[in-house]
């Protein structure tokens, strides 16, 4: 879709546009689920990046310390608890630049992604930037998505992070789609941008070919040290009317109720999975900051008739559309 149609469904009456993404989430999710994925940062810290939002940077200082990959026995005791807690998505996150094919650590990922993947859940990796050869191994090891988000809007992109550029991220998506794996990218909400950015940002993603396998949502949770501790909230109405437009603008994407959640009541947490929203990380912490427990998760989504999501491990990237022009048919 183009900014011009998403601004115009941003600017409808707030009734009117969750009616409408609630109408295109039932013709394209009519099972009553929930797919409840499980963060894991196996790299924590440490990070040569200047991502303004991030506690995980060296450049500020947190409360969050350096600290080496982790024992490959500790991932696989947290993958096997994660599956025993019905989650169906274990994703792993590493505090890296990017990885790079034959070096010590992105072999040690590899063995990692095989072993984590024979237990039947789906597999996602965040390890940064990506060229052709290491997506492609990540693929073969047994990745089904990979998260990359952009944040936000290019023209916004570079107020908030001089480290790379924000065609540094689209080429790795690239890559990532190009190897047949899928897409998780999506936004942050409270960076400093304007509605317009928040609406580029979704333009973008919903104009990937394909599109993403997976939008999350994320509220910016502000952290102590950084540039953006001293920002501003999201209001909710805020969140709800993304969680709508990314649920009209890419159709057949789960839409992730990301960072942030564990500040929503669970009735903004429902006006949510209303709207469009079909995916939560689930468990007691994100990368770097606390999230829902698990058990309240469960209660919720029992009140609300929801289950949760039965894993596709044999996913491939979505076919990507043919955007040729066509030979008119013949009378």
């Amino acid at each position: 879709m183009q900014f011009d149609e998403l601004k115009k469904l941003y600017d409808l009456p707030f009734f009117d546009l969750i009616q409408r993404s609630r109408k295109v989430h039932e013709a394209n999710w009519p099972e009553n689920e929930v797919q409840l994925c499980t963060l894991l940062s196996i790299k924590t810290g440490g990070c040569s990046e200047d991502c303004s939002y991030c506690a995980q940077s060296a450049r500020y200082t947190t409360e969050v310390g350096a600290e080496r990959l982790m024992e490959k026995c500790d991932i696989m005791e947290r993958a096997k608890e994660a599956l025993d807690n019905g989650s169906t998505r274990f994703c792993m996150g590493a505090a890296w630049k990017g990885v790079r094919d034959g070096t010590k650590r992105f072999d040690q990922v590899l063995d990692i992604v095989e072993s984590v993947s024979e237990l039947g859940m789906e597999v996602c990796t965040t390890l940064g930037e990506l060229g052709e050869v290491e997506a492609q191994k990540l693929k073969e090891a047994g990745v089904t998505a990979y998260n990359h988000n952009i944040d936000t809007s290019p023209e916004h992109y570079k107020n908030i992070v001089s480290t790379h550029t924000f065609q540094d991220r689209l080429n790795t998506l690239r890559h990532v789609q190009d190897a047949g794996m899928s897409v998780c990218s999506g936004g942050i909400l409270g960076l400093g941008e304007t509605t317009d950015d928040r609406i580029k940002m979704l333009e973008i993603l919903s104009n990937f070919n394909p599109q993403p396998e997976s939008v999350p949502i994320n509220s910016l949770v502000p952290i102590p040290g950084t540039p953006l501790a001293e920002s501003q909230g999201v209001d909710s109405f805020e969140v709800v009317r993304m969680i709508a437009i990314a649920r009209i603008a890419i159709p057949k994407a789960k839409v992730r109720l990301s960072a942030g959640r564990k500040q929503m009541s669970e009735e903004l947490q429902t006006l949510c999975f209303f709207a469009g929203a079909n995916s939560i990380f689930y468990g007691d912490k994100l990368l770097t900051t606390g999230n829902p427990q698990s058990q309240a998760d469960l209660n919720l989504l029992k009140k609300l008739g929801l289950e949760p999501q039965k894993p596709n491990r044999g996913q491939d990237s979505p076919e990507a559309e043919d955007t040729r022009p066509r030979e008119p048919a013949l009378a």
